[in-house]
């Protein structure tokens, strides 16, 4: 297929990955804001920051209503909600002709009513925004599975969603790492992932925060896990692209999925806690070589043609 075309396929994956999980993200902190009145504000807010990866001064004033807007409401930075639903469109918009009907309404419907959702929440609160974007990604991630040949353009689709979501949970597991005591509990966590009754199926163990870290990275049957996504976009690539050589040629991808994977699976789960700092930094770095590989293997980016005069300028 087209290598524009898969891009915005994979980036659509992404995006919608990505207002889904800030929004699970956010709601968990924002809770805590609100349910305990001796939680330091401006140490909370500089912990979504810090996750989200969005920089900030040592000295920068902070506060929810503020913070809000850049990580939740502002639709000219890619990485907020707004934003990234705003990206997921157009990049839908490029790809018209590929995705189905019904999630370009989906799409279409859930991006013009989001400044009314908007306006709702700056009168009575973010929870009914937040709760609204995680209800329209469940509807088009359950429509791009239902509707979408399972193909290469699928494929890239799902590549995206699993890519970001390795990042995501890596970054809302480094809450723990970045603000321990400014940070929701573990329970919280199982709450922000849609995980807290696949865990209570697991283990009776609710209190258990090494139990809670080994679910959300190690289980296999998981969806949202780290090591189910990974087999996930390995699997993904290989669709794409499945090899037929007796020695496998260089896919930087593949290899360092084949990494993490390795590491994850070979881990003594029962001391997670005490490396989870390290593998969270491996798993963020992991999503970026191989996004970059990505882009570099399937996404051609050809340098513009000019035209010269006769006269040779």
């Amino acid at each position: 297929m087209l290598s524009r075309l898969a891009e915005s396929l994979y980036w659509i994956g992404r995006y919608i990955e990505r207002a889904d999980d800030t929004a699970r993200i956010v709601d968990s902190y924002v809770h805590r804001i609100v349910e305990d009145p001796f939680n330091d504000e401006a140490a909370t807010c500089r912990s979504l920051y810090s996750i989200l990866g969005i920089p900030f001064e040592d000295d920068q004033a902070f506060a929810t209503t503020e913070t809000l807007q850049t990580i939740v409401y502002d639709i000219d930075n890619p990485n907020s909600i707004a934003g990234s639903l705003g990206g997921a469109f157009e990049n839908a918009r490029r790809s018209r002709d590929f995705i189905s009907s019904e999630m370009w309404v989906a799409l279409n419907s859930t991006r013009n009513r989001l400044p009314l959702m908007e306006s709702t929440a700056r009168r009575l609160g973010p929870s009914q925004y937040l709760l609204y974007v995680r209800e329209r990604a469940a509807l088009l991630a359950g429509l791009t599975d239902a509707t979408l040949s399972h193909d290469d353009g699928w494929h890239f689709l799902v590549l995206g969603r699993s890519i970001e979501r390795i990042d995501m949970t890596a970054r809302l597991l480094r809450g723990r790492v970045v603000g321990e005591d400014h940070a929701p509990d573990w329970l919280a966590f199982l709450r922000a992932c849609g995980a807290m009754e696949a865990f209570m199926r697991s283990t009776g163990e609710l209190h258990d925060a090494n139990g809670v870290a080994a679910f959300l990275l190690l289980d296999r049957l998981f969806p949202r896990s780290v090591l189910y996504s990974l087999n996930l976009a390995d699997t993904c690539l290989f669709e794409i692209q499945p090899s037929s050589q007796r020695i496998a040629m260089a896919d930087v991808a593949r290899q360092s999925l084949a990494r993490a994977r390795g590491q994850l699976e070979f881990i003594d789960a029962t001391r997670l806690l005490a490396q989870l700092p390290d593998l969270l930094e491996m798993l963020e770095e992991t999503c970026l070589r191989v996004n970059d590989a990505i882009n570099e293997r399937f996404f051609r980016h050809e340098d513009v043609v000019v035209w010269s005069s006769r006269g040779g300028l």
